[in-house]
């Protein structure tokens, strides 16, 4: 089962590269922390580089999910969680690029004034829901 897309144009329109709201499909929901640009030895990928940043944010979610059978595919909510108003635009172009198709999940998008190292730039956190028959205990 997919999940189900929720769109109001009484609301605010449809213009948005994300859904209103996302009816879950039957699954395991999964929770990721916020992923941010950190290689295994927590060096930052990309400084100074907000799309450079943000692929590798998605990377480290893609690896996650894909511990336990998931894909970005299976995201149903996005959080991000930005620095700099002047790297948004660059961080949604990797974010359409690498995510589901336009209005697959929910996003919300808040301004920060830093994270948890000054030199990242963008954290992303997600909920997923990976199929019953894809899910697999991770390793």
């Amino acid at each position: 089962m997919t999940a189900i897309l929720v769109n109001t144009p009484e609301v605010w329109g449809d213009d948005f590269p994300f859904s209103q709201a996302v009816v879950e499909p039957a699954g395991r929901r999964v929770h990721l922390t916020g992923q941010v640009a950190w290689d295994p030895s927590m060096t930052v990928i990309g400084e100074n580089d907000p799309t450079a940043q943000t692929d590798f944010a998605l990377d480290n979610i893609e690896k996650v999910l894909a511990a336990i059978g998931g894909t970005l595919d299976d995201i149903v909510s996005t959080t991000l969680f930005y620095v700099r108003q002047d790297d948004l635009p660059a961080i949604r172009e990797v974010r359409e690029r690498r995510m589901p198709a336009r209005g697959a999940t929910t996003s919300t998008a808040v301004r920060v004034a830093s994270l948890v190292d000054e030199r990242l730039l963008v954290e992303i956190a997600v909920i997923a829901v990976v199929p019953d028959e894809r899910f697999r205990q991770p390793d």
